[in-house]
C-alpha cells in the first residue's frame, strides 16, 4: 500500500467540537496500529502541536470512546500557530518525535492551518471533516451533523408541545453562523411554518405574509426556525418586530445554543467518523497529502484541502420548496 515511509503519525482535533470526533480518533488510532504505524495523540489542537503536548496512543487508549461526545484530545485556539515562529516550533516538535504525517479533525479553519503547515514544512496532512454545520465541500455529510440535527429536532418537538398548549408563536434559533443546514433540515423534520437561513434572501413582508396565511388556514400556534447567521435580523429582533406587527400574538424565543454540539453521537455519525478516520490513515499510507477524506454517494473520496476550504456545500433548493409546501 506504499506505507514503507510512514512510521508514525499524529492526530489532533481543532475548532468547535462535534459529536463523533472521538469515534474518528479511535478509527485513526486503530487503523494505523493495524498497519504497523505508531500514533501520537496531540492534545489541545494546534496549540498542543506548538507546545509538544504529545502522548503515545495504543489500541486500549481509545477503548470505550466511540459513544462519547466532545473530544478526548481537547480543542483550543492557538495564536502561536498563526505565526511562522509557532509553526516552525511545531515542525521541530514533529521532527523530534518522528512524526511524518498528521490527521487533523475539524472544519475549514482547521484545514487552513493544516494546508499552510504542510506547504511550509512538507509534513503530509489529511483532513477529516468534523463540524455540525455540514458546510464543508467534498463530503455529503460532516461528522456531528446528524447528531446535532437529532438534538435540535428533539428540543423543537418538546417546544412545540408548549407552543400548542398556549397558542404561541415560537422563534427557535439553531446553530449555523454561515450555513443553514441544521435550520433547514430540522425545520422540515418538525413542521416549521417558516425557516430562515443565511443562504436565501428573506424579507419581513414575505415572513408576515406567511404568518397571516397560516392564521387564515386555522393554525393557532407556529414554530419558526432561525439559523443564527440569518441576515434579515437577529432572532430577538425578529420576535420584537413580529410582536409590533401582530400585537395580540403570544410570542416566545428559544435559543438552543451549544446543546447541539454535545451528546452521544448517533449511529450515522459513529459510522461516518469510523469510515473517514480509516480513510485518512489509508490516504497517508498511499502517500496522499493536503487532501480531505469524505464520503460522496457513500463512497470514500479525497478532495484537495484547498477546495474543501474555498468551496462550500450548497443548500438543496428542492428542500427549500419542500419546507414551504409542507408548511400549509
Amino acid at each position: 500500500m506504499g506505507n514503507h515511509k510512514l512510521k508514525k503519525i499524529g492526530v489532533l482535533t481543532s475548532g468547535g467540537d462535534s459529536p463523533g470526533m472521538n469515534a474518528a480518533i479511535r478509527a485513526v488510532v486503530r487503523t494505523a496500529l493495524y498497519h504497523g504505524v505508531e500514533v501520537i495523540g496531540i492534545r489541545e489542537g494546534y496549540d498542543g502541536l506548538v507546545q509538544a503536548k504529545f502522548t503515545a496512543m495504543g489500541a486500549r487508549s481509545v477503548s470505550n470512546i466511540i459513544d462519547l461526545g466532545g473530544t478526548i484530545l481537547k480543542s483550543a485556539r492557538s495564536d502561536a500557530f498563526r505565526t511562522e515562529e509557532g509553526r516552525q516550533k511545531a515542525y521541530e516538535n514533529c521532527k523530534n518525535h518522528g512524526i511524518d504525517g498528521l490527521v487533523v479533525i475539524g472544519g475549514d479553519g482547521t484545514f487552513t492551518g493544516a494546508q499552510i503547515f504542510s506547504e511550509e514544512h512538507g509534513i503530509k496532512v489529511i483532513g477529516v471533516p468534523g463540524t455540525i454545520d455540514n458546510d464543508i465541500f467534498g463530503t455529503d455529510s460532516t461528522i456531528g451533523f446528524d447528531t446535532a440535527l437529532n438534538t435540535a429536532m428533539d428540543a423543537i418537538d418538546k417546544i412545540r408541545d408548549t407552543a400548542t398548549s398556549h397558542n404561541r408563536i415560537f422563534f427557535i434559533e439553531v446553530m449555523g453562523r454561515d450555513a443553514g443546514f441544521i435550520a433547514l433540515h430540522s425545520g422540515i423534520a418538525t413542521g416549521a411554518v417558516d425557516i430562515l437561513i443565511p443562504e436565501q434572501k428573506d424579507s419581513f413582508e414575505e415572513f408576515y405574509k406567511t404568518l397571516e396565511e397560516s392564521h387564515k388556514r386555522g393554525k393557532v400556534s407556529n414554530i419558526v426556525i432561525v439559523a443564527e447567521g440569518e441576515q434579515l435580523a437577529t432572532t430577538y429582533e425578529l420576535a420584537d418586530k413580529t410582536k409590533e406587527k401582530f400585537p395580540n400574538a403570544d410570542i416566545r424565543v428559544s435559543v438552543l445554543g451549544h446543546i447541539q454540539r454535545g451528546g452521544r453521537p448517533s449511529c450515522a455519525d459513529r459510522v461516518l467518523a469510523s469510515r473517514l478516520g480509516y480513510g485518512a490513515v489509508i490516504g497517508l499510507m498511499k502517500g496522499l497529502t493536503n487532501v480531505m477524506a469524505g464520503l460522496r454517494s457513500n463512497q470514500l473520496v479525497y478532495t484537495p484541502i484547498e477546495d474543501a476550504i474555498k468551496k462550500h456545500n450548497e443548500i438543496n433548493k428542492e428542500l427549500l420548496t419542500v419546507g414551504e409546501v409542507l408548511a400549509l
